[in-house]
């Protein structure tokens, strides 16, 4: 992907790592919610088992789809957060590359120098 104009692919990345960020977030809140069902379902099964409230197969069938969902809902997103960290990585250093290609001047204030 080799462009003429270097900022033009850098501004493209950088919204490129934007989206990824946002997949990151959103992957993050959704770890939490299902280690959240994880844990209640956990929590009503040995509530149930112990006999503190009376069970029926709904809530037995409800907690344990809850802990399944939990774990495989758990399991997909950190896989797919993993992946994500790995590209948001690699357009990293995509865009430190081409930041460093770009023949940079060094820009005096005078004003600095005054001080």
């Amino acid at each position: 992907m080799a462009e003429d104009n270097p900022i033009d692919e850098i501004s493209r990345i950088e919204a490129r790592l934007e989206e990824l960020a946002e997949v990151a977030e959103r992957c993050r809140k959704i770890i939490l919610v299902s280690k959240t069902a994880i844990a209640i379902g956990v929590a009503l099964l040995l509530v149930m088992m112990l006999g503190l409230v009376g069970s029926n197969q709904v809530a037995v069938i409800g907690s344990i789809a809850a802990v399944l969902g939990g774990i495989v809902s758990l399991g997909s997103n950190v896989s797919t957060l993993r992946q994500t960290i790995a590209a948001m990585n690699a357009a990293e250093v995509l865009r430190s590359d081409l930041i460093d290609g770009i023949d940079l001047q060094v820009v005096s204030d005078r004003t600095m120098k005054r001080i």
